[in-house]
């Protein structure tokens, strides 16, 4: 897709949303395809458990990765790695990265970008331009408000503001002339759990979140679930909308 150059136009030609654009495929392909990183130094914002930080480096050939994260427990995790030389764990936020300027020849958000906090996201999107080198892109990845999926996620946190808030200073990033456009990407991946206490220790028994849910809204969750179970488990499509930015210096 070609870039658009007037940041206006491009901000409303983003959409939060596109039901009839999906593709589907497994992100780490998608990856691949938009923003390749063979020998370019990444800063992934958000790293999680760090099993995408690994494929970075390992399939998509990144030649150094900074790996955030704000969750005290997981990122004490981070130091138990050790056939990773090519990665430097930190722990730390979007909204304040501790890099000189102009660092980074690639910033990846992974779902992440809707658990800043809603008033840093400006912010943060600032930071990450200050840390890329000109020209630098942007690849986020943020789950869309939509789907089956969606419908018992939304039972454990409703995440609908902050992902509106999270798109919204996106297009602001844009507008304002901090990106331009380069891509956006509408994709499904395929996610199976075999049965209820995987997918509750997976998405509720969590360290990054304080659930606090009680017996009948578990209970509520369950059901949920288990309508969609079947003898191989239960199996889900989870959309989720790909902006790619590039530095405008």
């Amino acid at each position: 897709m070609p870039t658009l150059a007037d940041p206006p136009k491009a901000a409303q030609a983003m959409s939060i949303n596109r039901p009839a654009a999906y593709r589907r495929l497994e992100e780490i392909d998608l990856m691949a395809e938009l923003v390749p990183m063979a020998g370019c130094d990444v800063l992934e914002l958000g790293c999680g458990a760090a099993w995408t930080t690994r494929l970075l480096v390992e399939r998509l050939g990144a030649r150094a990765v900074t790996a955030t994260e704000v969750d005290r427990i997981q990122h004490a995790k981070h130091a138990l790695i050790s056939d990773l030389p090519q990665v430097t764990f930190r722990y730390g936020g979007a909204e304040s990265i501790a890099d000189p300027d102009g660092t980074y020849d690639l910033a990846v958000m992974l779902r992440s970008l809707h658990h800043v906090p809603v008033p840093l996201m400006d912010r943060a999107l600032t930071e990450v331009h200050r840390v890329l080198k000109p020209g630098g892109r942007l690849y986020c990845s943020e789950p869309v408000y939509w789907g089956h999926f969606n419908e018992i996620m939304r039972l454990i946190d409703d995440e609908r503001i902050v992902r509106e808030a999270a798109f919204a200073a996106l297009q602001r990033a844009v507008a304002q002339g901090l990106f331009d456009l380069d891509a956006e990407v509408f994709f499904e991946s395929a996610g199976t759990y075999p049965d209820w206490p995987t997918f509750e220790a997976h998405f509720i028994h969590v360290t990054h979140s304080e659930r606090n849910l009680d017996a009948e809204r578990l209970a509520v969750i369950r059901a949920a679930f288990e309508r969609h179970l079947t003898p191989s488990g239960a199996h889900f499509l989870k959309p989720h909308r790909v902006d790619v930015l590039r530095q405008r210096p």
